[in-house]
């Protein structure tokens, strides 16, 4: 595709009300976009109301401080799995398909325990230890944030 239509179309792009363009020309596949999928206008949206509202701001932390101390003790004793990026979680290779692991069944260091997509990639996650699988924290299909814990061994 020719620089000078991609100049048009960023212009297009910004002239708009779109938030995403994508344009197939055979092969060749552009996609602009103004905010990145992964939401940094959302990272962006706490900094206005801070200054507006500053007595505001503690107040609802503190509701959601609660909540995270509380899924914290419920998760079990024994070593966490945390992912290794951000993605969606899937417990299968293919829909359908019995999961890699469930609650109860021992493991082996390098045992495949599921797979995250991110970027249309497929990454295994695999135990880190030997063990038993003791609780899976995450659902088939859920998005996870980097470092979540997904699954405790012990």
């Amino acid at each position: 595709m020719d620089l000078r239509k991609i100049k048009k179309l960023i212009d297009l792009l910004e002239e708009s009300n779109l938030s995403e363009l994508e344009i197939k020309e055979g092969e060749e596949v552009v996609r602009l976009s103004r905010v990145p999928a992964g939401g940094v206008a959302v990272a962006a949206a706490p900094v206005a109301p801070a200054p507006v509202a500053p007595a505001a701001a503690p107040t609802a932390a503190q509701p959601a401080a609660a909540p995270a101390e509380a899924a914290a003790s419920d998760v079990p004793a024994g070593h966490q799995v945390k992912a290794p990026m951000v993605g969606t979680f899937y417990a299968a290779s293919t829909p359908g398909a019995d999961p890699f692991v469930k609650v109860g069944q021992k493991v082996k260091a390098g045992e495949t325990l599921g797979i995250i997509e991110a970027m249309k990639m497929f990454n295994q996650i695999e135990a880190d230890n030997d063990g038993t699988v003791v609780a899976i924290l995450v659902e088939n299909g859920q998005p996870v944030e980097f470092d979540e814990p997904m699954f405790v061994i012990a």
